[in-house]
């Protein structure tokens, strides 16, 4: 308690003044982030918030900031998207399944952290190399990139003025021939088609209406069948169909983008004290607001159906009641499984950048944090946030340095930062709306390039060329598939790496004593990886009825290297031979001892036996 209490006062007035520096730089970045996940900025803003602080007040690592971070917002496109076109096939449509769905999701997704915390996985962050952290930075920064791109596309209007879906066909349901449209089965002639129009034959009305090759329902004016030559095909809708921008729009669009782009650039070169992100965005705003020009802001952008979710703090507030709010998801196994994907890599990916921040607090502030602590408060975090109506989030690098290097040290820079935050939704959120999509868009491309790891070019050629290859890797797999799997596929690649070069770092010298006893030398790890090479050492009919392993320079480190020695004995005694295996240290005897009690009697114990862990220890310091 006297800790935590001193982590509030030892350095009161630098942690408020930095908090709420940060709280300006967060807002931008975290509605951006909302548009990467297509919900509206209000969740986002508000799950950041809700992540914020309570990581700030229970988290391992005071000082470090969390949000709603873009690196867990990508994961959740795709997931939201599909929640949609799910919640328009129900029985009783639900306009904006996905954010309900997004809700689940990151609940899920909190569960998994606190576990994850409970059982101390937050250690195993020490085994990501170095190159898989630059190339996880670059696949984010060139996804977050890639994501924006998608803002200079505008949603393409059906024949009744809405957004046009897309949608995949499925099963034939109906033929056609002769503008007739006929039962597959019975071949019974159901509608006519009369120009764009199908007129139900029975009743001579029209019951749908043909629109690039998509059939909608002139009742409920949505796609009930994509249309061929050879008839009507049952749907899968895949979201809203997007153009490119053209003429003036686009035009305006890429004007502001740089505009935006040259503030947040330059102002920090005439004075650091203002923020360069916030001020960009005031700036265009106020340019495309009194200016007059034809620019998409955020509040069309949401009433377009670009961001689904709460749409104000009064409707956040309306829905503080749990059970309204969840009222419209289904509670089954579909469900689960819909969601549990994306909640785990969403887990993951958090996590991982998280641990990532912390280790990177670490070092600037020459301190320690605790890694499983930190996993569990952003696991909490993030289960009030999805339970409350609030996106999922974790920490975030750019905020924290910004935090650090504002003289934020304890836990109240973080608590200010999420009340600074929560005062701006309560009282703000109208102004929000009139912020124009470019403003967001050229902040995001400022962070993309300040976030990528342009060193990484320059040392390529000055690294090994596995360093080279993983960090590679790591950043297509990012970009092709997603974070937390490229993560996992780079600390395979480098271990596997680490394991072939030490594979071959495993030496035998061999001698004669005066009475004709062999002894072998050996030198290096004696592991899974170099049993072959260890093996190959030894010359069985050749070698004479006495032998010596020397194990000075040499260690026993897994169940793979007691299997390969038992059998060596094995063979050296069918052929008559006797074996002593010397220089043993007392944890790998031990091992040894415990695996089988034919080591016992080949063992020879000395004074002169190294003392050092083979494997202890490694693993069990906290994170």
């Amino acid at each position: 308690m006297k800790r935590l209490f001193n982590n509030f006062t030892s350095n009161p007035k630098n942690d408020i003044v930095s908090g709420i520096t940060v709280s300006l730089a967060m807002i931008p970045e975290v509605v951006a982030f909302a548009f990467v996940a297509q919900i509206s900025p209000i969740v986002a803003l508000f799950g950041a918030f809700v992540i914020g602080i309570i990581s700030a007040l229970f988290g391992g690592r005071p000082g470090l900031i969390s949000g709603a971070a873009g690196a867990v917002a990508v994961i959740f496109v795709q997931m939201i998207q599909e929640g949609h076109a799910k919640g328009l096939l129900f029985d009783q449509p639900v306009e904006n399944m996905g954010y309900f769905y997004l809700l689940a999701a990151v609940v899920l997704m909190g569960v998994i952290q606190v576990f994850a915390g409970l059982f101390k996985l937050g250690k195993f962050v020490r085994l990501i190399p170095h190159p898989v952290m630059m190339g996880f930075v670059n696949g984010l920064a060139i996804v977050i990139f890639l994501a924006q791109l998608g803002m200079f596309k505008e949603n393409k209007k059906d024949y009744a003025g809405d957004n046009m879906r897309k949608t995949a066909s499925k099963e034939l349901v109906y033929t056609v021939s002769d503008n007739e449209v006929k039962d597959k089965v019975s071949n019974t002639v159901l509608f006519t088609i009369e120009g764009n129009s199908v007129i139900n034959k029975a009743t001579n009305k029209e019951v749908f209406v043909l629109s690039d090759g998509q059939v909608y329902d002139t009742n409920t004016q949505k796609v009930v069948f994509n249309a061929s030559q050879d008839g009507f095909y049952s749907v899968k809708d895949k979201g809203v169909v997007k153009t490119w921008m053209q003429g003036k729009s686009l035009y305006t669009m890429i004007g502001l983008v740089l505009l935006t782009m040259l503030i947040v650039w330059g102002l920090p070169k005439i004075t650091p004290k203002i923020p360069a992100a916030l001020t960009a965005i005031l700036i265009v705003s106020l340019i495309s607001i009194f200016g007059g020009l034809d620019s998409v802001n955020v509040g069309e952008f949401i009433r377009d159906g670009g961001g689904a979710g709460l749409n104000g703090m009064a409707e956040i507030s309306s829905k503080l009641n749990v059970f309204e709010l969840w009222s419209s998801l289904p509670f089954n196994l579909d469900t689960l499984k819909f969601i549990a994907p994306y909640a785990f890599l969403a887990a993951s990916v958090g996590l991982i950048e998280t641990l990532m921040t912390m280790n990177l607090v670490d070092e600037m502030t020459d301190s320690r944090g605790n890694g499983n602590r930190e996993c569990v408060a952003q696991g909490a975090g993030n289960i009030v946030s999805g339970v409350f109506g609030g996106t999922g989030g974790c920490g975030m690098i750019g905020q924290t340095v910004i935090n650090i290097n504002a003289g934020g040290r304890g836990r109240l820079s973080g608590v200010m930062m999420a009340i600074t935050l929560l005062t701006f939704i309560l009282f703000a959120d109208k102004f929000i709306e009139q912020v124009p999509i470019a403003a967001l868009v050229g902040v995001m491309f400022m962070m993309v390039i300040e976030t990528f790891a342009w060193s990484s070019f320059r040392i390529l050629k000055k690294i090994p060329v596995s360093d080279a290859f993983v960090l590679i890797i790591v950043s297509a797999v990012t970009v092709f598939f997603d974070l937390a799997i490229a993560v996992f596929v780079g600390v395979i690649i480098a271990a596997l790496s680490f394991a072939w070069s030490s594979a071959k770092k495993i030496r035998a010298r061999k001698r004669f004593k005066a009475d004709g006893t062999k002894v072998y030398e050996i030198w290096g790890p004696l592991f899974f990886g170099s049993i072959q090479s260890f093996n190959s050492k030894f010359d069985i009919n050749g070698d004479p009825e006495h032998i010596e392993i020397d194990f000075i320079e040499a260690k026993v480190a897994d169940h793979s290297a007691l299997e390969a020695i038992y059998i060596l004995l094995e063979k050296y005694e069918a052929a008559g031979k006797t074996i002593t295996l010397k220089h043993l240290s007392t944890e790998c005897k031990d091992l040894m001892r415990k695996a089988s009690p034919k080591f016992d009697k080949v063992i020879e114990e000395s004074v002169d036996d190294p003392r050092y862990h083979v494997l202890s220890g490694i693993l069990d310091t906290e994170a």
